[in-house]
């Protein structure tokens, strides 16, 4: 037998940086072929922290699984909106987040194509204790979950341990085959797995669960530019020129930038002289910077995806977060669909889960509880895609349609409606009363 992958994350992370990670000196044996949980969830992400954070709480024991040695993968959705904010106060995290780097947004448009801004949505609107989204790397919002679960006696995190296969008994599910980095290969059964890996999930396409594709008409390619002093943006707002689309997300200390290209197009084999050609054609602004991308190494590809599964479940195993439904990055709202996913299934099967295997209709509740929001927030983006991304790439024009520029210019409230939809979301959900906290002090 080789030694778990349990992880200690005390270590306080320096800003912009991963916390450092060490293997207990004394490294737990792994158990014998009968390892057992209350709950296995695959996928250390957003979805798969909060759902191990909320479960561990409540006195389920749970153990996430998680393939890499840490949590610092660059360019992961990195926008915090208000709904995950107010959880986290919730959760008694809040002041802890304050204390990580970070830049705010306060509201989000298009420009014009008479050099003008429509006002999308407008967060400072909305009635919630911080009405901005947060731009953090999501390392650090994943390490701050991680350091609260650990406190928790039923919480287990495994990292360098990859899933591999699920252990079924019957149709049932009931565990996970799992291999860690020295090759060690186990079993761990469990009442419940949860997926949280992703919209390439290999536990969804374990179980047989196959998502309905929406068509997508970009990929995106990711890079970051220095940010200077003066540069303090408030506004998410997109460039659009010279049929070509580009989102320069504001951070602390550097701009993370995507740039919207044709589905399809390889812009690798083009290389880095024609990739930088195209981001001073629409962002000028940057023709003083650009050089700063010495090779087509530091720009990073996104297969964008837009789905979502009928059915999330099966007997034994529940889909969540992007395993449950991609979504486009228009709106950064990726990272928060998945928190209010991980909240409402805590909350629903905590009970469950401290008797024992949680029923088909118990599983059931999670869709039938998170499906309108999803659906609410991917047909808005797919109505941007149609009418706003598609034309653009087109060359048919360089910004929104002309009705929704003069809607948005005579009625300029709408904008609560959108912010309302992205920041906050149609069912936003709450920390149930076990799993909530008092504030702990952020670290000095």
């Amino acid at each position: 037998m080789g030694p778990s992958a349990s992880v200690g994350l005390d270590a306080p992370s320096p800003p912009g940086a991963c916390s450092s990670y060490s293997t207990y000196d004394e490294k737990e044996e792994l158990r014998a072929m009968d390892e057992r949980t209350g709950c296995v969830v695959v996928g250390g992400g957003p979805a798969g922290m909060v759902t191990g954070l909320i479960l561990a709480r409540a006195g389920v024991e749970v153990t996430v699984l998680e393939k890499h040695p840490d949590f610092l993968r660059d360019f992961r959705g990195d926008t915090v909106h208000p709904s995950t904010l107010t959880l986290l106060d919730e959760l008694g995290l809040g002041e802890k987040f304050d204390a990580v780097p970070h830049s705010e947004v306060s509201s989000a448009g298009f420009p014009t194509e008479d050099g003008g801004m429509m006002k999308l949505a407008d967060l400072s609107r909305l009635k919630v204790p911080r009405p901005y989204i947060a731009m953090v790397p999501q390392w650090d919002f994943l390490n701050l979950l991680a350091d609260a679960a650990q406190k928790e006696p039923t919480f287990t995190l495994r990292v360098e341990t990859e899933m591999t296969g699920l252990l079924r008994s019957g149709a049932r599910v009931d565990g996970v085959r799992y291999r860690t980095a020295d090759g060690v290969e186990g079993e761990l059964r469990a009442d419940l797995v949860v997926a949280a890996d992703g919209r390439w999930s290999s536990a969804r396409r374990f179980a047989g669960l196959e998502p309905k594709e929406y068509d997508t008409p970009f990929d995106a390619w990711w890079f970051r530019l220095s940010r200077r002093d003066d540069e303090t943006d408030t506004t998410l707002m997109p460039k659009m020129r010279h049929r070509r689309f580009a989102v320069p997300l504001p951070r602390t200390g550097y701009y993370q930038i995507a740039y919207l290209a044709p589905k399809g197009e390889d812009l690798r084999a083009a290389g880095i002289e024609n990739f930088r050609h195209n981001i001073t054609e629409v962002c000028p602004e940057f023709a003083d910077r650009v050089d700063e991308l010495e090779s087509m190494d530091d720009v990073k590809f996104l297969d964008v995806r837009l789905n979502r599964l009928h059915r999330w479940h099966t007997d034994g195993l529940l889909c969540i977060g992007d395993a449950a439904h991609a979504m486009s990055p228009v709106g950064g709202v990726g990272i928060n669909l998945a928190v209010q996913d991980a909240v409402a299934a805590a909350g629903l099967l905590a009970d469950a889960l401290r008797r024992g295997r949680p029923t088909d209709s118990e599983l059931r509740a999670v869709r039938t509880r998170r499906v309108l929001p999803t659906i609410a927030v991917q047909t808005l983006q797919r109505i941007l895609h149609r009418f706003v991304m598609r034309p653009v790439m087109a060359g048919r024009r360089d910004g929104p349609p002309q009705p929704m520029v003069k809607i948005f210019a005579r009625f300029p409230k709408l904008s609560y409606f959108p912010a309302l939809l992205l920041g906050v979301g149609v069912r936003p959900e709450h920390a149930p009363a076990f799993a909530r906290r008092a504030q702990e002090p952020a670290d000095r």
